[in-house]
């Protein structure tokens, strides 16, 4: 069974950054949605305060399973957010899928795949439910809403 590629790199930033301000990390893999479950029991079992989804295919049951266990999670797209997760903090989406369809249409016209510059994202969005916050006790700070690309009340 595989990984998602990129989370090893994503979740060595994340322990990194997370570590550089005293915070521990305990990392849990859920490779299937069947796995999800028994994660959410383990981080419970380990008391664990917090929850950072690494970008993977969106699943609703990962905010479900976080606000069932009351667990404030962050996540990589805004889907979750929507979903009744805490927050996210990501590229936006639809920009990337406009980006995927200019490669698509220079490649369709011609242009070889190897010499196609690779683009990284310039859009990213910051989104904080408000209504989850509430519902796991939590107070946002102002700061955090003043930077806020969208706020769900």
């Amino acid at each position: 069974m595989s990984l998602n590629t990129t989370h090893p790199t994503q979740y060595e930033l994340a322990r990194a950054a997370l570590q550089s301000f005293g915070t521990s990390v305990f990392p849990v893999v859920a490779p299937t949605p069947d796995d999800l479950p028994d994660a959410f029991h383990k981080m419970t079992d380990a008391h664990c305060d917090a929850l950072f989804v690494l970008a993977d295919p969106f699943r609703p049951t990962i905010a479900s399973l976080a606000a069932s266990s009351r667990i404030p999670a962050v996540y990589q797209y805004r889907e979750f957010v929507d979903a009744g997760g805490l927050a996210s903090y990501g590229a936006n989406n639809v920009g990337m899928f406009k980006m995927a369809a200019r490669y698509v249409d220079r490649i369709l016209k011609g242009a070889s795949p190897s010499e196609t510059p690779v683009e990284q994202p310039t859009k990213f969005e910051l989104i904080v439910n408000l209504k989850t916050a509430k519902a796991l006790g939590l107070t946002v700070p102002p700061s955090i809403l003043a930077r806020a690309d969208e706020v769900i009340e």
